[in-house]
């Protein structure tokens, strides 16, 4: 079970196989392409994207060209961000990740 996702804010070039976008995770953003997390991509067109996952024996990717409608992908090139399950089933409907009418999760409190 994937217990992290990640989600790069930077448009990537679609051209790039496992191979480079593995390198582009470990080198560019410092992070960790054999751990449990899914890492998505899109260009700038923003009407296909890519996911990539280390499911321990090998990497999987995953290319989708949506054929109507856009991604609401996030605009600042510099970050990468951390996304639930929600808010990655959001992008992927073609919706915003920022829902502001979406109840948010609540924290523990202490009663």
């Amino acid at each position: 079970m994937v217990d992290r996702w990640g989600l790069f804010y930077a448009y990537t070039d679609m051209r790039k196989g496992i191979d480079g976008l593995a390198t582009l995770i470990q080198d560019s953003f410092e992070l960790d392409p054999y751990g449990d997390s899914i890492f998505l991509f899109s260009g700038w067109s923003k009407d296909r994207y890519k996911c990539l996952y280390f499911d321990g024996d090998g990497f999987a990717m995953l290319y989708k060209r949506l054929d109507g409608g856009k991604l609401q992908w996030p605009k600042d090139e510099n970050e990468v961000r951390k996304l639930s399950q929600q808010e990655v089933r959001w992008l992927l409907e073609g919706l915003s990740i920022q829902q502001p009418k979406a109840i948010q999760k609540s924290q523990k409190g202490v009663f």
